[in-house]
């Protein structure tokens, strides 16, 4: 039973959770915020590749990401692992 509770509660934290953390980290449907996480790693990125930012990089895909949202796909994607995360945990609380 935990571990179903558990994955549950996983996917639903893994869907949610993860457009939040993005978004405090500076990658906003306005853009990368100033003096944040995103910024930073922004200005990284550019600095590597000569001036600009590679598309399909790590900081192209996050800025898509806190623009846009992810796709149906992806979220499915995150609300199984979130859930295979959760059914873990259950598993492993149960046989303590």
């Amino acid at each position: 039973m935990m571990e179903a509770v558990l994955g549950i509660t996983g996917a639903v934290t893994a869907v949610v959770g993860a457009p939040i953390v993005i978004g405090m980290t500076g990658f906003t449907s306005a853009g990368i915020a100033g003096s944040s996480l995103a910024a930073k790693m922004m200005s990284a990125a550019a600095l590597a590749n000569g001036g600009g930012v590679a598309a399909g990089g790590i900081v192209a895909v996050l800025q898509s990401i806190g623009a846009a949202g992810f796709s149906v796909a992806a979220q499915a994607t995150l609300g199984t692992i979130g859930a295979g995360a959760g059914a873990i945990l259950g598993a492993a609380l149960e046989m303590l």
